[in-house]
């Protein structure tokens, strides 16, 4: 099985390296990115798990219904990507569900922060997110993590996936920097190892980030390759995704089948 997902929230991440962008900004540019990841898997006719701000959702309930209209599983980044507390896991799940109609089970942490599963349980989910189970300097250090998922509690945790060994993280950044060759050696030894691969990105990746003057201080290693050159890596993955004839589900979907559950 192979799991593909996408974090919908304000592109608030020049914020990080003293550049303001306003919010409306922010909101066009993921909803740009947004529309050409939907157009994508529309041609290749996969489906996918969203993972979207409330916030974001708000301004753009109409994005929110076209990923439900189109067959995909829309699940909570929380109320604002820069902002977190506690009641927010239950306020994002509450606004999500009214403004999709449809029921939220599954949380992401923005920047896959840690945060307290007990939490997230309480609030209704069935399954978080929010796991990379290796070392990312400046950020995190979970190489002692479990790679695979697994349950705590009545909570299924669902790490995104590193490679066996040296936990070589295939998360977005990957798709940057390693070559399509690397990025189906290293899809191939996890899911040998697993029998499946979690893959994430953002759809703001997909915008060419360097042509933009208001986004100059954003350092190479992110914008290397974003906008149509990263679009054009993603598909072909994709297209050698099915020509293996690996499945691509939704994550929902892949842990009911897992652990023979029918949520509600």
């Amino acid at each position: 099985m192979i799991l593909l997902s996408f974090d919908i929230e304000e592109f608030d991440l020049p914020l990080e390296y003293g550049q303001y962008l306003v919010l409306k900004d922010q909101l066009a540019i993921s909803t740009k990115g947004t529309y050409l990841i939907l157009e994508l898997l529309s041609e290749l006719a996969l489906k996918a798990t969203f993972y979207c701000t409330a916030n974001y959702a708000k301004y753009y309930p109409e994005v929110i219904k076209k990923i439900i209209t189109e067959g995909h599983e829309l699940a909570s980044h929380g109320v604002e990507h820069s902002n977190f507390k506690k009641e927010h896991l239950k306020q994002s799940k509450e606004i999500l569900e009214q403004i999709s109609g449809v029921k939220i089970f599954g949380f992401r942490m923005p920047r896959l922060a840690e945060v307290d599963s007990h939490w997230i349980q309480d609030a209704g989910y069935k399954y978080n997110s929010s796991l990379n189970p290796t070392w990312l300097p400046g950020r995190y250090n979970h190489f002692n993590k479990s790679r695979t998922f697994y349950r705590s509690g009545d909570l299924i945790q669902v790490p995104v996936s590193v490679s066996p060994v040296f936990r070589i993280p295939l998360f977005w950044l990957s798709f940057h920097h390693f070559p399509l060759y690397l990025l189906k050696y290293l899809s191939n030894w996890t899911y040998s190892r697993d029998n499946y691969v979690h893959l994430y990105f953002h759809p703001w990746e997909f915008i060419d980030l360097r042509s933009n003057p208001s986004l100059d201080l954003l350092p190479n290693y992110i914008t290397r390759r974003s906008g149509i050159e990263l679009y054009r890596i993603l598909k072909n993955y994709l297209i050698w995704i099915k020509s293996k004839n690996f499945e691509l589900v939704n994550t929902k979907d892949f842990l009911q089948n897992t652990f023979k559950e029918k949520w509600i």
